[in-house]
């Protein structure tokens, strides 16, 4: 029997000699470190560390908390004697096991892409030593057993081995069955991203608007990240229109037409990740007039974010052949329209995933496929439940939204 985990990335939380937590969970939305990253991207070569870890000088990275951690709460820092991302401070506390997944690792912004090793230029150039990270684990499987206290609660796991967490983000790509270079995977949740997996190497160079992580120790994850998605959508859904149900919702949106509102939107509620990784960007709201509706409003968010994934796939276009788009996520698994506006504005279709929790069923298949269960993940078969096709009058409408957006951003963000 086997526990496998999948869980979110780039989260931190710190730990002192007793392994007692000296921080909360910092997840990625925490951008108070934004300075910070600002510091790092004028005394260090971002350049080159983005293209050995992957990962940007950003406020939802590692390096970034860290160094922002050792000056903001400096007392807090000096009692940390370990550092882990939530996923293994779970398993300390279920198995009294700290290693890190290639995987998990390949989202702190401290591994080395091509060694799957801590980068030890970036951790002396930070001054943290290494021995304050995880170990990195090596097998797909590790010996550990639940401790005896949880084994007691739940028997029916005693004798179970554990897998070390995959990230959330590689094994949505798993479970929806996009784990080869034609197919993209796409998805909104509380935020939202597009990614293309692979067997193989980093790409020589790894373009500035997008990350690349691995998924395990032969497998890449390419793409882009945005802060905002179906929490943005569910914020202005509670704000304007609290006493609609969602088929209402869904029936009235309908009646909007494509970019007709006359609204502009930058998305930045949380920040922004991909692809401009601006450190100040906020959310902004332009072009209302004493006719908008709740509903217009609705509709721009969900245009809005829809252009921010077209700029993604975009970007991973000379990664994938993109033959098929897989999308998957509570919000367009629950919204038709809004599965619909995304085809229209990246002009290509989309089918959505029938796996109701893709990230939970692609740590179940890596699991399999480490221990032989399954030939390999790319074999396992992975059904949709209804493909979105692009029309090309939308699509020619929804590109000067795209454009309006945008200009907008660039006069906001200079």
């Amino acid at each position: 029997e086997l526990i496998a985990i999948s869980c979110f990335w780039h989260s931190l939380v710190g730990i002192d000699e007793n392994n007692s937590p000296t921080t909360p969970v910092l997840t990625w939305a925490d951008t108070r470190a934004a300075g910070t990253a600002l510091d790092l991207r004028k005394r260090l070569d971002e350049r080159a560390t983005h293209n050995r870890t992957g990962c940007r000088f950003h406020p939802c990275y590692w390096p970034a908390k860290l160094a922002w951690l050792r000056t903001e709460q400096p007392q807090i820092f000096r009692s940390t004697s370990r550092w882990l991302s939530f996923s293994e401070y779970l398993t300390l506390r279920l198995f009294e096991e700290t290693q890190m997944s290639i995987s998990m690792a390949s989202g702190t912004g401290f591994l080395d892409l091509r060694k799957c090793e801590w980068d030890q230029e970036l951790l002396h150039g930070l001054e943290i030593p290494s021995s304050t990270l995880s170990e990195i684990a090596t097998k797909s499987v590790l010996r550990s057993r639940l401790s005896d206290e949880f084994a007691a609660r739940w028997p029916q796991l005693s004798g179970a081995f554990l897998c070390p967490a995959i990230a959330d983000g590689a094994a949505s790509n798993i479970g929806s069955g996009c784990t080869t270079r034609n197919k993209l995977a796409l998805m909104i949740g509380t935020s939202g991203a597009a990614r293309v997996l692979f067997e193989g190497d980093p790409p020589a160079q790894i373009p500035s608007e997008l990350w690349c992580y691995r998924a395990d120790a032969t497998r890449i994850v390419i793409g882009g990240a945005l802060s905002d998605g179906g929490g943005l959508y569910q914020w202005f859904r509670d704000l304007l229109l609290p006493n609609e149900s969602f088929q209402v919702i869904e029936e009235l949106l309908q009646t909007v037409a494509p970019d007709s509102h006359g609204l502009t939107m930058l998305p930045f509620w949380n920040g922004e990740r991909s692809t401009g990784w601006s450190l100040q960007a906020r959310g902004a709201l332009h072009g209302l007039r004493p006719g908008t509706t709740p509903i217009e409003i609705l509709r721009a968010t969900m245009e809005a974010i829809a252009y921010r994934l077209a700029l993604i796939v975009k970007a991973l276009e000379p990664f994938s052949e993109m033959t098929a788009i897989i999308a998957s996520g509570n919000a367009l698994q629950s919204s038709r329209v809004w599965s619909q506006i995304i085809a229209d504005v990246i002009g290509r279709p989309i089918s959505v995933s029938d796996a109701r929790e893709a990230s939970t069923r692609g740590a179940a298949l890596l699991a399999l496929e480490g221990v032989g269960k399954i030939p390999t993940i790319d074999e396992v078969n992975n059904e949709v439940d209804e493909t979105f096709t692009p029309d090309a009058a939308r699509h020619a409408r929804y590109q000067a939204g795209l454009e309006r957006q945008q200009k907008l951003y660039h006069q906001v963000m200079k």
